[in-house]
């Protein structure tokens, strides 16, 4: 029970403050925001995080539970290809509409110049599970390329990701992340294709 509690009281953090964060923008958030927002106490949002600047970490776990989400309601009939292209469309149209451009530089900066654990590239993450779970499945089904090994196809599945979010960042959002990766995210994994 304390375990859930532990995980639903750091959730309503981290839920509460990209909400404001995503309204008000970062530098205008305050902590006694995000803690009024989230009903939680400043005892408790300062044994989760040493401030402002760590939930800038929690955005990954915003896309993991986005990853949980979509694999519950997802089509098992489509093929495992379809699911990626599915996964990766469905979490870019959640990053267009709701998260600040400026809040994901910010992510990607602090992976930049981060001593310790980079957590966009955990692979405990739900993210590299799921997407590991359906490569083996796309293997086994003939789907996806049998003699390229599963971490590698993965790998690149995310690092194509990364570089079109990174774009996306860098042009301020000049375009459609949902209908640029619609166009270019097949073509980019297309050799992975059977």
């Amino acid at each position: 029970m304390a375990k859930r509690k532990t995980r639903n009281t750091k959730g309503k953090i981290i839920s509460a403050a990209w909400e404001l964060f995503y309204e008000q923008g970062y530098d205008d958030t305050t902590v006694e925001e995000i803690i009024e927002k989230s009903q939680t106490s400043k005892g408790s949002f300062y044994h989760y995080f040493e401030g402002k600047d760590a939930l800038l970490g929690s955005l990954s776990i915003l896309f993991d539970e986005k990853y949980q989400e979509l694999m519950e309601t997802i089509d098992d009939n489509m093929n495992c290809f379809e699911k990626l292209m599915y996964l990766n469309r469905e979490l870019f149209k959640m990053v267009e509409n709701g998260v600040a451009i400026d809040l994901m530089a910010r992510l990607y900066s602090s992976q930049l110049i981060t001593k310790g654990e980079k957590h966009l590239l955990d692979h405990n993450r739900v993210y590299f599970k799921v997407l590991k779970q359906i490569v083996v499945q796309g293997q086994q089904r003939g789907q996806i390329r049998s003699e390229i090994p599963v971490n590698e196809i993965v790998k690149v599945y995310a690092m194509c990701e990364r570089a079109i979010l990174y774009e996306w960042c860098i042009c301020g959002g000049d375009f459609s992340l949902i209908q640029y990766t619609e166009r270019v995210f097949p073509m980019l994994l297309g050799g992975y294709k059977i």
